[in-house]
């Protein structure tokens, strides 16, 4: 849905920034970078080194570097989830029945 404002247009957000550049996986991409932020607040929160948070999380320091760039190349969505355990946070997963004004069903990640 475009408008035109003031000579320019304007697109509305899907919500998700990978789709609407038309990257391929982005609900997985979206999903990475929302869990990510989590584990970056963390670290942060903790006040935990790269060094310190590398070796709570089993991983090597320039790992540590590239996750809290959200380069996430090498990071699976499962591979952040265990990194959140090790941080000491639960994390659910909810599967709900997609509401019929809806369609297609999505992923959401939310931290507490």
């Amino acid at each position: 849905m475009a408008k035109r404002k003031a000579g320019r247009a304007v697109t509305r957000s899907s919500g998700n920034v990978f789709a609407d550049l038309g990257l391929p996986r982005a609900e997985e991409r979206l999903t990475q970078v929302r869990l990510a932020v989590a584990i970056h607040q963390i670290i942060q929160e903790r006040r935990l080194s790269q060094t310190a948070a590398a070796e709570l999380l089993g991983i090597s320091q320039p790992k540590i570097s590239a996750l809290v760039n959200y380069q996430l190349e090498g990071f699976s969505v499962e591979r952040l989830l265990r990194f959140l355990n090790a941080l000491g946070r639960d994390v659910e997963i909810v599967v709900r029945r997609i509401p019929k004004s809806r369609k297609p069903g999505r992923i959401v990640v939310s931290a507490a």
